[in-house]
């Protein structure tokens, strides 16, 4: 079970996107994230006429190492550290270390 998964809002806590808030869209295998507006970079792409490419310049999102990230909290309006819990029922949920909050209900 990861700490921060796909849809998850998160606030980047070092690099060039220091205090950007951002939605998780996808979890890469090497514990790396790509976040929503957040490390953009220009790339440089050629046309592919067989796939309806147009060629230039685009603006996309790079991948952020997860270590770079922490888990949104609405109560505390920051970051928050995430731990893990067992419930009575016997599910393994996520909590905020601060608030004791479970995240995923």
């Amino acid at each position: 079970m990861r700490r921060i998964r796909k849809g998850d809002q998160v606030v980047v806590i070092a690099g060039k996107d220091k205090g950007k808030r951002g939605s998780v869209l996808r979890v890469l295998d090497d514990d790396r994230l790509i976040v929503e507006n957040i490390n953009v970079v220009k790339k440089h792409q050629k046309p592919n006429p067989t796939r309806g490419v147009a060629g230039g310049i685009i603006d996309m999102e790079a991948p952020i190492h997860v270590s770079n990230v922490m888990l949104f909290n609405p109560q505390t309006s920051k970051g928050d550290r995430v731990g893990f819990r067992m419930l009575e029922d016997g599910r393994k949920v996520r909590f905020f270390k601060s608030t004791g909050e479970v995240v995923d209900v």
